[in-house]
């Protein structure tokens, strides 16, 4: 069934839970780049569209080009440019980021963002729905397959944003490095205080000397159970709390 849900004012996104449900880890990777004025943006593995949306609300003037392997979920991205007045914005392309000519040309962004799959093959909760285990694990294309991608994509000093689970933190940095990307922003996330952290936020930036900064841990929900600010920011919450 196709959804539209709102961010803000007018502007929104469309989804369809046969395709791919939004998840708080995109909405977290939409509230974690420092974005400036005018960037050039790429998202691999768009899916439907929903991070390049998240990121156009926070900055109108960016351009946002998502490559997705999927044709239906690209049409999905589509139709949330037009209804959101993101035609010139908000691009979707279908390919395959691991085919080099599948991808925009070399060094022409300044950001590029992925909530890649989070699993090896044969490992994890796969689910029998093919959509979503292409989207959980690694059964298409693999972090080494978005990194390569990445690096091929920014220009030099372009940053690499991405969320992934703590326990490939390791695999995740060695394999960015690889890439040219160098780690330089880190944000763990975890659900409260007495929890542990899940995820991972990580900038990398290209041709970047080393020098890692670890910022505050993002907690999700304060003692009493409730969103946290910051919770509710990356979801526009705290815009309606305030009307």
């Amino acid at each position: 069934m196709e959804h539209w849900d709102r961010l803000r004012g007018d502007q929104g996104f469309y989804w369809d839970d046969g395709l791919f449900r939004p998840s708080t880890d995109t909405f977290l990777l939409g509230g974690f780049p420092v974005l400036r004025r005018g960037e050039r943006v790429c998202d691999l593995g768009a899916g439907m569209g929903l991070l390049g949306a998240l990121l156009l609300t926070r900055e109108p003037s960016l351009t946002v080009t998502g490559l997705e392997l999927r044709e239906d979920a690209c049409r999905l991205a589509r139709r949330t440019a037009e209804r959101s007045g993101w035609q010139e914005r908000l691009l979707c392309r279908q390919g395959d980021l691991r085919r080099r000519e599948d991808l925009p040309p070399a060094g022409g962004f300044d950001l590029v963002v992925s909530n890649p799959p989070y699993f090896p093959p044969e490992t994890g909760r796969v689910s029998p729905q093919e959509t979503r285990s292409v989207a959980r694990s690694e059964v298409v294309c693999t972090l080494e397959d978005v990194c390569r991608a990445a690096g091929w994509l920014l220009r030099w000093g372009g940053r690499f944003c991405v969320v992934f689970p703590t326990e490939r933190l390791a695999e995740l940095m060695e394999t960015a490095r690889r890439f040219g990307l160098e780690p330089k922003r880190l944000r763990m996330v975890q659900h409260d205080a007495a929890g542990v952290p899940g995820l991972v936020l990580l900038e990398c930036r290209r041709g970047g000397k080393p020098g890692l900064r670890a910022e505050p841990v993002l907690l999700l929900y304060d003692p009493d159970g409730r969103e946290t600010a910051e919770h509710r920011r990356a979801y526009f919450r705290e815009e309606e709390q305030a009307l």
